[in-house]
């Protein structure tokens, strides 16, 4: 199935969408980003040029994705959040030399209004809670809420709550046990 585009939404035609991917009311992606298939682009996002974005990824809506994010397969990012680029931000100064890389890996989510500051990496299955300013990076599986956000717990890849048994976590709603 074709990418499905609102007519409201501005898609630069250097884009790469894939299929089954739905961007909704204006939304703008701009210019040699590259989306995934089968993922859920919100009303009023932005997308900065060159962004990754993987494969079955949800993009709530008023999120602001600036250059330098690369987000893996099957990650939530919640409405209203946003990630920064430049540690040091000034008008005057500004270039692409100064922007610096982040990485969300596969199966994060991301909460509401949260902030991600450029630099870190957020580990597979981690999640950040509403409103959390995120500077740090957040180990896989790690649930971190506050500001700054810190541990809380870990999650597992379901998104439910786990407990630590000997050397290992199991989870609390599926039973699935993992490694940290």
């Amino acid at each position: 199935m074709p990418p499905k585009i609102h007519p409201t939404a501005e898609v630069s035609e250097r884009a790469k969408i894939g299929d089954g991917t739905r961007i909704w009311h204006h939304a703008q992606v701009r210019e040699d980003t590259e989306i995934g298939e089968n993922c859920n682009i919100g009303k009023g996002v932005y997308i900065d040029f060159g962004v990754r974005i993987g494969n079955n990824v949800k993009i709530q809506n008023y999120v602001s994705i600036y250059h330098g994010v690369v987000i893996e397969d099957d990650v939530f990012v919640g409405p209203a959040a946003t990630f920064t680029n430049d540690l040091y931000p000034r008008a005057k100064y500004w270039g692409e030399e100064r922007l610096v890389k982040t990485l969300v890996k596969r199966g994060a989510s991301i909460g509401a209004n949260a902030t991600i500051i450029c630099g870190i990496t957020i580990g597979e299955h981690a999640m950040v809670g509403a409103g959390s300013v995120v500077t740090k990076d957040v180990p896989s599986h790690a649930l971190v809420l506050g500001v700054p956000a810190r541990i809380h717990g870990y999650v597992c890849e379901c998104g439910f709550p786990a407990k630590k048994v000997n050397k290992h976590y199991t989870c609390t709603k599926c039973g699935k046990n993992f490694e940290i």
